[in-house]
């Protein structure tokens, strides 16, 4: 936990900096693949520096993030498998080193891909899910490519652009409600919009 502050500090300091947007791209992508600190730390920050850049800030943001995305459906697809079908090396570092992964979530993810397809990939796009848990289980088990890159661009821009939006409006008083309540917020707001699909599946 204090590697994780450590880290954490870090990352809100890089908004000092002339490089902060550029930073701000690189983490992005980073935590799409394995960064365990998510960029709407550093989204906040810069944004609320410069609230006339806000949409700018967040269209970085998800750039950055859909391209970790591909990057680590990729990882998934071409280096996560020994010849003999079983954790390549590669994949063992990530089990051991990087936060999020265990060889239980990864199984259980790659369960919830068969069941709710679109619906996962969302969720982990958009709710405080570990993003680059699901990126890497994607490519692993290749996951539908088209739907994945649909999703991933879906949530990740619906997250990134809110948090822009309301700093750009409210600026530097929404910090703390974003801190406190964004979180619960994307859950709910994620339940009732697969809610409503699944409706409407049903109803169509």
């Amino acid at each position: 936990m204090k590697f994780l502050r450590s880290l954490y500090d870090w990352v809100l300091e890089l908004s000092n900096h002339k490089s902060g947007p550029l930073a701000l791209f690189m983490l992005a992508m980073a935590e799409s693949i394995f960064f365990p600190i998510p960029p709407d730390v550093l989204l906040i920050a810069l944004a609320i520096g410069s609230r006339r850049k806000a949409f700018l800030f967040g269209f970085l943001c998800v750039l950055g993030s859909i391209i970790g995305a591909v990057i680590g459906y990729l990882i998934g697809y071409h280096a996560w498998w020994s010849t003999a079908g079983n954790y390549s090396t590669f994949a063992m570092f990530f089990f051991d080193h990087i936060p999020g992964f265990t060889h239980a979530s990864f199984t259980r993810i790659s369960e919830l891909y068969n069941q709710y397809n679109f619906y996962i990939i969302f969720t982990a796009g958009f709710t405080p899910l570990p993003y680059k848990v699901f990126t890497l289980t994607a490519g692993a088990y290749a996951i539908n490519f088209p739907l994945f890159i649909i999703a991933s661009i879906v949530s990740r821009s619906t997250r990134f652009l809110l948090i822009a939006a309301l700093i750009w409006k409210f600026g530097s008083p929404i910090k703390a409600i974003i801190d406190k309540y964004f979180n619960i917020v994307a859950i709910i707001f994620t339940v009732l919009l697969i809610g409503s699909f699944v409706v409407l599946k049903y109803l169509l």
